[in-house]
């Protein structure tokens, strides 16, 4: 029994050091800097790439809102790749003055974005013609924000390659599902990408609303294998000692779930396609740690540490002291309280930081109480997500049926009232 309490003490300590590092990270979030000198002073010319496979609801709004960019029309194309469609998603786009790349791949496991992405890209890099400087990406269900390519563009002469957009969400409170993904973006886009940013750690690509410069692929191709592909690109980047950059002004808003069931499935994608990068990069991140004694490639080693490599430490320590509480060498109030100490941090915690977050960033938390409320819930079917994949993983890629049709103007009318409301309180105050 003695042996177990010192397994118990030393997990306790794992934990504690890495949380109250990522504790240290995420108060970097409230440091302002100023903005980085350019390096250049030019308008660079983007191309916006679309993967889409059956989304005619929502691949029209999308282009709808790229078309409205504030920043040289002659200066950036859209592309949609209508990858394996069987609807109108090619023709909507045709009609609305889109390019389209038509993609047909009967192999399952290659139907996926980040095959659709590398098709693409090495297509567009075959050609010599080719003259663009960057490419965004976007998800077929996104609106994208006016000042979004302008932004980038910015990020770009000062010499960022690979820059992470805010990613919001547009429709946060059709459910408490739905909330609970906003809630979860709005905390890693602060904690997480901006504390990274400010610490001049690297923040990572989000999935969505994200540019790369031609330059970074160009020998290479867009190359990865996993169903996290953004995850994988930044994990190698950061294995390359090369820092992402994160753009708090060039915002894209995303659709999310609003029921259980395809939430269930797209969060068991991202853990699936983690525990894929978990044995892909681990060496290489951990080796690149050691070589280059950089704070940045430590941080990279322990995002994919703090995933299913953590969660299963903090199964073991509480499985420990269920073992010493039924040896007898634990009293039920210690035991209670050790059990205390997980759930209050891990469920309830959590809801208390989000509204400050909300409170900070001006997002609307009377509106968002379910989702509030509903937290913990949303947090800890995750964590049943989480040990489901240890044991059974699918990684067929299984679509999520996008149907919120959302129209940028809407998006931008509603933040307009918010930040006047937010002004007249102030004044009042």
């Amino acid at each position: 029994m003695q042996y177990l309490y010192y397994i118990q003490q030393a997990l306790i300590w794992i934990i504690t050091i890495y949380w109250v590092y990522q504790l240290i990270i995420s108060l970097c979030s409230f440091i302002k800097l100023k903005d980085k000198p350019k390096v250049i002073d030019k308008n660079h010319k983007f191309v916006a790439i679309i993967p889409a496979h059956n989304e005619e609801s929502v691949v029209g709004s999308l282009i709808e809102s790229l078309k409205k960019q504030n920043y040289p029309k002659e200066l950036y194309d859209i592309y949609v790749i209508a990858d394996n469609c069987t609807d109108n998603t090619e023709k909507i786009a045709k009609d609305l003055g889109a390019n389209v790349f038509v993609r047909k791949e009967k192999e399952k496991t290659k139907q996926t974005k980040g095959f659709a992405l590398q098709t693409f890209l090495n297509e567009l890099l075959s050609n010599k013609k080719m003259d663009y400087d960057a490419f965004c990406v976007f998800d077929a269900d996104n609106i994208v924000d006016e000042n979004f390519l302008k932004a980038m563009n910015s990020h770009l002469c000062q010499g960022e390659d690979v820059v992470q957009g805010y990613r919001d969400i547009k429709n946060p409170t059709d459910s408490w599902i739905s909330a609970g993904y906003a809630i979860f973006y709005w905390m890693m886009n602060r904690f997480y990408h901006l504390a990274r940013y400010n610490a001049g750690l690297s923040p990572l690509i989000n999935g969505t609303g994200f540019m790369v410069k031609f330059d970074v692929i160009r020998t290479t191709g867009w190359n990865t294998n996993t169903l996290t592909e953004d995850i994988e690109f930044s994990l190698k980047r950061i294995i390359q000692g090369q820092k992402l950059g994160w753009a708090t002004d060039a915002i894209v808003y995303d659709e999310q779930p609003v029921k259980f069931k395809p939430s269930w499935s797209q969060r068991s994608r991202w853990t699936i396609g983690h525990l894929q990068c978990l044995q892909e990069y681990t060496g290489d991140l951990a080796k690149a740690a050691i070589k280059n004694k950089t704070l940045m490639n430590f941080d990279g080693l322990l995002y994919i540490v703090g995933t299913a490599p953590m969660f299963v430490v903090t199964l073991l320590l509480l499985l420990s002291n269920a073992l010493i509480y039924l040896g007898k060498e634990m009293t039920t109030m210690e035991f209670i309280i050790n059990i205390l100490k997980y759930v209050i941090p891990t469920f309830f915690l959590p809801i208390f930081t989000a509204i400050i977050i909300m409170i900070i960033d001006k997002k609307p938390i009377k509106k968002m109480w379910k989702g509030l409320v509903m937290y913990p819930v949303f947090l800890g079917s995750w964590l049943v997500i989480n040990f489901k994949c240890l044991f059974k993983r699918d990684t067929t890629w299984e679509k999520i049926e996008h149907v919120r049709n959302v129209e940028i103007d809407e998006v931008s009318e509603s933040v307009d009232k918010e930040d006047k409301s937010a002004k007249v309180k102030k004044l009042k105050n």
